[in-house]
C-alpha cells in the first residue's frame, strides 16, 4: 500500500519482534502482557474487596492459587480445542509463551479453586466474585496486547483505517494475497475495559446481590466472543459449519444472562466477607498463635470468633463498609 510522504499510515503495522533479551532470558512480549494484566487485577480486586470491608490480604493469598490454576486451565483448553496449533516439539502442549490460553478454560478452573480457597477461609464466595469481576476484564484486556506481538488473533481481510498489516509468514491458508485484517484482539481489548468499567459503575448505581456482577461479566464477554468467532479466520474445530467457540460463546451469553436474573432474584442472605480469625493453614493463623496465646484459651472457653457479616451487596461500596462495621461491632462476644 502506497502513502504519501509524512502522511498517516493507513494500517496498524504489526511490531517486528515478540520479545526481547534480559540477559540469557528471552521475555515474551506475550508472558509479559499476562503479567501486566495480572498485577493491574491484583491491585483492582485488594481495592474493590477493602472497600467491600474485605481484607485485601486474602486477595494475595487467592492469587497464589488462582493464577496458575488459570494458566493450567486455560492451556487444557487451548490443547483440547485446538490440537493442530499445539507446537511439534515434546514440550509443545505447555508452550505458553508461544501463545495459547483458553479463556474459558482457564476462568473456569481459577473459579473452582478460588471458591475452594475462600470457603477454605470461611468466606462466602459471591461478594468476592463480585469484586474480581471487573479486575478479571482487565487482565484480559492487556493481555490481548500479547497477541499482537504474536501476529495472532485477527479477523477477516478488510482495509478499514485500523486494520492489522500480518506479513506474509503468519497469514491462513487461503489468505496468503491479502495484506491487512480485523484487528479482533484490539475488538476485544476496547470490549473488555468498556465492561470492565460498566460494571464497577453498576456496582455503585444498583442493588447488586451475590454473583451478579460475575455473572454478568460471563454474559458480557461471552456476547462479544460472538461477534468475535463471527470475524476470526485462524484454525478452530468446527462443528456444524461453526467454530467451536461460537458455542461456547452463546451458551456463556445465555447462561450469564439467566445466572444474573436468578441471582437478582434470590432472597437476602448473610454474606461472610471478613473472619477475623485467619484460615488454620495460612502464615497469619501462627502470627496470631504466637502473639495471642491468651486467644487460645478464651477459644477453649466457648467463646466465638466474630465475623464480618452483611447482606448481599447494598447500593454502593461504601455503604457496604459501613454495615459491615456495625454488623460486626452487634456481632462480637461480651466482655
Amino acid at each position: 500500500m502506497v502513502h504519501a510522504t509524512g502522511a498517516l499510515p493507513q494500517f496498524i503495522p504489526s511490531p517486528s519482534i515478540s520479545g526481547f533479551h534480559l540477559g540469557p532470558l528471552l521475555i515474551h512480549f506475550y508472558a509479559l502482557g499476562y503479567i501486566i494484566g495480572i498485577t493491574l487485577a491484583v491491585l483492582i480486586t485488594r481495592r474493590r474487596w477493602r472497600a467491600m470491608g474485605g481484607d485485601p490480604d486474602v486477595v494475595n493469598d487467592l492469587a497464589l492459587w488462582v493464577v496458575p490454576a488459570g494458566i493450567i486451565g486455560g492451556r487444557i483448553y487451548f490443547d483440547v480445542t485446538t490440537p493442530q496449533d499445539i507446537p511439534h516439539v515434546w514440550y509443545g502442549p505447555l508452550a505458553v509463551w508461544s501463545g495459547g490460553l483458553g479463556i474459558w478454560g482457564g476462568v473456569a478452573l481459577a473459579t473452582l479453586v478460588g471458591a475452594w480457597r475462600l470457603r477454605r477461609q470461611g468466606l462466602t464466595v459471591g461478594p468476592f466474585a463480585n469484586a474480581i469481576a471487573p479486575a478479571l476484564l482487565v487482565a484480559q484486556g492487556v493481555g490481548r496486547l500479547g497477541n499482537y506481538f504474536n501476529k495472532e488473533l485477527f479477523g477477516k481481510p478488510t482495509t478499514l483505517p485500523w486494520a492489522l498489516q500480518v506479513p506474509p509468514g503468519y497469514r491462513p491458508p487461503g489468505y496468503e494475497l491479502f495484506a491487512t485484517f480485523q484487528p479482533t484482539f484490539l475488538y476485544e481489548l476496547i470490549w473488555d475495559l468498556a465492561l470492565a468499567a460498566f460494571l464497577v459503575w453498576l456496582g455503585h448505581h444498583a442493588k447488586i446481590k451475590n454473583w451478579s456482577l460475575f455473572a454478568l461479566y460471563v454474559a458480557g464477554y461471552s456476547a462479544f466472543r460472538i461477534f468475535e468467532e463471527a470475524v476470526r479466520i485462524d484454525s478452530s474445530e468446527h462443528f456444524l459449519g461453526l467454530r467451536l467457540n461460537m458455542y461456547i460463546a452463546i451458551l456463556g451469553t445465555v447462561g450469564g444472562l439467566a445466572w444474573f436474573v436468578l441471582a437478582q432474584r434470590r432472597d437476602n442472605r448473610e454474606s461472610v466477607i471478613r473472619a477475623l480469625k485467619p484460615a488454620p493453614d495460612t502464615p497469619a493463623a501462627a502470627a496470631v498463635d504466637e502473639a495471642d496465646p491468651d486467644d487460645a484459651g478464651a477459644d477453649s472457653a466457648g467463646e466465638k470468633e466474630p465475623v464480618a457479616v452483611a447482606h448481599d451487596e447494598p447500593q454502593t461500596e461504601t455503604e457496604s463498609a459501613d454495615e459491615i462495621k456495625a454488623t460486626t461491632e452487634q456481632t462480637e462476644p461480651s466482655q
